[in-house]
């Protein structure tokens, strides 16, 4: 089981495309009006880390899309009973009082389901019509929203589509869409040793969910995020019970002769990392290890690496 606090702080990139689209504005790439700032929500991330850890590390996972034989897609409630299981048949829930449902289907997500020992899940359990509950599980990780380290640049594109809009037409329809020159964007994220041991999440867990922040960027391979690069990923183990710094985000910033919205590629910039450094070197007693990986073309006002293990913090290169 996991015993210590961790943070994380990943930053990864994208040209020419919209990295979270907001469906109740034209699907736009969300932009803080006041900053500037790309937006990407924490459930867009998860969504990677899920299909990744589904679709290429094999791992079983709660929340997907599950379609019947009738093409309906599965509720919650539906979804949930799919762990009303022993010793791998399938039980009637007529003959099971409600109490037992929810012992049962509890026992079986956290032990199969990967998802829910990370980001933790709120699921409905109906024996019949008049005798329902949940279950409720607080994840033990948790990322803020993500957010470009720059102020970024909306471009609408408009073109011909391939078909024409009906039957007797001459004329093609046209498809319109937005997306963003470039965006540099920082989740960072906590993991709480205290929701962990509620959900049971393993250290190889949390290795998994380093491999799929890294790897499911890369290969969410669509047409809207094509092209995304991770750049960073820090995660900050912790050897004092119940610590952490804090607020890994605000201690980067992007250096650059280019003005923000003229940024386009990784090499417009620098990543000064000297006040994320300080600040570990400034609890350093407090810290277990880093464990770190970079992208060659990512450029940092100085070697992150050589600067913390210089300060005597131990590193593990990923």
């Amino acid at each position: 089981m996991l015993q210590n606090r961790s943070e994380l702080l990943f930053l990864y990139d994208v040209q020419w495309a919209n990295p979270n689209g907001d469906p109740v504005d034209e699907n736009k790439p969300r932009i803080d009006e006041e900053t500037g700032r790309n937006i990407v929500t924490d459930v867009r991330l998860k969504r990677t880390i899920r299909d990744y850890l589904h679709d290429f590390c094999h791992q079983e996972i709660f929340v997907r899309e599950i379609a019947g034989e009738n093409e309906y897609i599965q509720d919650a409630k539906t979804r949930a009973e799919d762990f009303l299981v022993k010793d791998g048949k399938k039980l009637d829930k007529s003959k099971l009082s409600l109490a037992e449902m929810k012992q049962i289907i509890n026992e079986e997500i956290l032990r199969q389901c990967i998802d829910v020992r990370l980001f933790g899940v709120t699921l409905p359990i109906e024996k019949n019509s008049k005798e329902k509950s949940s279950i409720t599980h607080t994840g033990p990780v948790q990322f803020k929203m993500g957010q470009s380290l720059h102020a970024v640049k909306l471009e609408y594109i408009k073109g011909t589509g391939a078909f024409a809009s009906g039957s007797r037409m001459m004329q093609k329809t046209f498809r319109e869409e937005y997306v963003l020159p470039y965006s540099l964007i920082a989740f960072y994220g906590v993991i709480n040793e205290a929701a962990a041991s509620y959900t049971k999440l393993t250290e190889e867990d949390v290795q998994l969910l380093l491999d799929a922040m890294w790897n499911g960027t890369k290969n969410l391979i669509s047409r809207s995020k094509v092209g995304q690069i991770p750049r960073l990923l820090l995660r900050v183990v912790y050897k004092e019970k119940h610590f952490h710094i804090g607020e890994l985000d605000k201690y980067i910033s992007l250096h650059s002769e280019k003005v923000d919205e003229e940024i386009r590629d990784v090499s417009d910039y620098t990543l000064d990392t000297a006040p994320l450094i300080r600040a570990m070197e400034k609890q350093k007693e407090k810290i277990e290890r880093v464990e770190i990986k970079t992208d060659d073309r990512l450029v940092c006002s100085e070697d992150i690496i050589e600067s913390l293990k210089t300060a005597g913090i131990p590193v593990e290169i990923k």
